[in-house]
């Protein structure tokens, strides 16, 4: 999928320009170094092991413990799926830096010593504390290969092979990202969960062989970061250490009113507090900051001093952090991943939501049917069930409820129904009420009647409401990409970037208004799928745009520093497609029943998204000319 290429191959667009560029005078392409195809082989096994576990990471959590799953909540579920992908996306600003200071072979190895063990340990974490902290080293060991990966295919291509070794790395990204959601859900089914944790494990122990035997550190001549110079690069990007002090805060805050951590009430008083701490602070250091904001807005009317507002705002602040204002870095890159964070909580949906609505909403048998007509071999490997744990938890829940009348019992029967579901099978009403009554009296008879009964049920149950399962539902998303993504991307770069993002998120948005409609239609299945396509097109669309639009007003000289805070968008909407999630799939999906309203408001979401996209084209142009015209300007006095 292109959000987990975005952030392994955000110079892509750069990097195409540049090569087209110097291309004219060059007759022939570089080879390629043994590092970038070493390097593209470990992203094809981290890409499996990832999303082999992420797309089926949301059902997981929500399949009863019973069945092997955790067997938590919808809140949790935000939580989870939330909070541990935010830290991902933000750890590649210090772990890029530390690559650079310490080799990539070195952190190569120190993410999959990471990764390695915890994806095997957390099929066996039972509880969320155990769970999010065997995550969050995932997330570290994530974090740490994503800036190497990229930096190692940067740095062993040149202009004259640049755009096609990003090309196959891209399709590399897909590759295993189109196989970790084909194979996991087969693992899943004849193995057990835990195996779909172990088969992560291993592909990523797979990465060993090549990073310690094969892996030939690439030439950097760039000199390398310290950590003091990240951090001081992040103020001049995203804003001061004071701005931090606030917003840092409010987000812990959020996600804490989110678990339950804290009231209503006592969560609008703290925001009330550190909002007024904030002002205040700033009234009172105002006229130590004073001449710089003076300076700041009397230099920004003539071409000179657009110029030298450029590089103060570059340049590190002299004043201590206390004594400092909340200052944003770059205003209008600011507002846009602001902007931007709208677009990835929408787009991650299809990730955190779409999974668990497909299992307990819709009704996929007409894809089962369809795969059979097609292919009998593929329908058996990619639609099995599991006879045997089918046919125990019929058992066990005809044991669990046998003093209940499920027939007059709408949220008991529910339950069964979301239960089962789990297992690939979605059954009727009136038939788990007719079957439930049928092991109700074979069990007067004896335990071994009642079990014999379960199984046959089970093996007719698989044969008639077998479903298709939603992870093998979502590589469809990955299927397109590699198939349509060259000659979509042909297409779309004859249009400016910020158009096209526009489009492409407005065609995000008309999918998730389409799954909302996907529960109630006879085609459910088919229906999902499409909206699954219409996904991939504006994800085609928008995501590289996205990244296009900032390299295009970026300093050249900062660029790679911008790109790589282009990932607090990502970050941000990863922790807030978590929230948002979990509150309304629990509310609107859960307790009313009402799953299209949730996805109405997801859709409207984007479409706001879409209006703000508009805004910002229309009022902060203005600003961004003027850096772009500022970098002509400094290019030709360089030059």
């Amino acid at each position: 999928m292109l959000h987990n290429v975005v952030d392994d191959q955000w110079s892509i667009t750069n990097n195409k320009k540049i090569s087209v560029d110097k291309r004219v005078n060059q007759t022939k392409r570089s080879p390629f170094q043994r590092s970038f195809y070493v390097a593209n082989t470990m992203e094809i096994f981290e890409r499996l092991a990832w999303y082999g576990m992420y797309t089926l990471l949301a059902s997981y959590i929500m399949t009863p413990s019973s069945q092997g799953g955790l067997g938590l909540g919808n809140t949790e579920r935000g939580l989870i799926m939330g909070v541990v992908p935010f830290f991902l996306y933000l750890f590649p600003v210090v772990s890029g830096a530390l690559a650079d200071r310490f080799g990539y072979r070195k952190m190569f190895l120190l993410s999959f010593t990471l990764m390695a063990p915890s994806y095997y340990f957390l099929g066996y974490a039972k509880d969320l504390t155990s769970f999010m902290s065997i995550f969050m080293l995932i997330a570290l060991g994530a974090g740490i290969f994503k800036p190497v990966v990229t930096a190692t295919i940067s740095r062993t291509t040149d202009d004259t092979n640049r755009g096609l070794g990003f090309g196959i790395f891209y399709m590399m990204v897909n590759i295993g990202g189109f196989l970790g959601p084909v194979l996991a859900p087969i693992i899943q089914k004849h193995y057990g969960w835990q195996w779909v944790f172990i088969f992560a494990c291993i592909w990523i122990s797979v990465n060993f062989i090549p990073a310690l035997f094969f892996y030939k550190e690439p030439e950097r001549h760039a000199k390398n970061k310290t950590l003091k110079q990240v951090f001081q690069e992040m103020q001049q990007v995203l804003g001061n250490f004071r701005l931090a002090l606030l917003v840092v805060p409010l987000l812990v805050l959020l996600v804490a009113f989110y678990a339950g951590f804290i009231g209503a009430q006592s969560t609008l008083l703290i925001v009330a507090f550190l909002v007024i701490s904030a002002a205040i602070w700033d009234v009172i250091v105002a006229k130590y900051s004073a001449p710089n904001s003076n300076f700041v807005s009397d230099s920004s009317d003539t071409l000179n001093n657009i110029k030298v507002t450029a590089q103060h705002l570059l340049a590190p602040v002299s004043l201590p952090w206390y004594l400092q204002k909340m200052r944003m870095g770059n205003k209008p890159f600011m507002i846009y991943l602001l902007i931007l964070t709208g677009f990835w909580t929408v787009y991650m949906q299809i990730f955190v939501t779409l999974p668990v609505y497909i299992r307990d909403f819709v009704d996929s048998s007409d894809l089962v049917s369809l795969l059979y007509s097609f292919s009998p071999w593929l329908h058996d490997v990619l639609t099995s069930v599991n006879i045997d744990i089918l046919s125990g938890e019929i058992s066990r829940l005809a044991e669990y409820y046998r003093e209940v009348n499920i027939g007059h019992s709408p949220a008991v029967l529910q339950e069964v129904i979301r239960t089962l579901s789990a297992l690939d099978v979605r059954i009727p009403e009136h038939e788990i009420i007719h079957v439930f009554a049928q092991l109700n009296q074979a069990q007067l008879v004896t335990d071994s009647s009642a079990q014999a009964l379960s199984k046959d049920i089970a093996m007719q149950w698989s044969t008639q409401y077998r479903q298709m399962n939603p992870a093998t539902i979502l590589s469809i998303d990955f299927l397109m990409i590699i198939v349509f993504q060259i000659a979509i991307s042909h297409v779309v770069d004859k249009f400016k970037a910020l158009p096209a993002l526009i489009v492409g998120t407005a065609i995000l948005s008309l999918s998730m208004l389409m799954q909302g409609f996907a529960h109630s239609m006879i085609f459910g299945g088919l229906f999902v799928s499409c909206g699954v396509m219409v996904f991939a097109v504006g994800e085609m669309i928008s995501a590289p745009k996205s990244q296009e639009y900032v390299a295009s007003f970026a300093p050249k000289d900062k660029a790679a520093m911008f790109m790589g805070y282009y990932f607090v968008s990502m970050a941000l909407g990863n922790l807030f497609a978590g929230l948002l999630s979990g509150w309304l799939y629990g509310y609107f999906a859960t307790t009313l029943s009402r799953p299209e309203l949730m996805w109405v408001i997801i859709a409207c979401l984007g479409f706001v998204t879409c209006i703000a996209f508009y805004l910002f084209n229309k009022h902060f142009i203005g600003d961004i000319q003027k850096q772009q015209l500022a970098q002509k300007e400094q290019s030709l006095s360089v030059a």
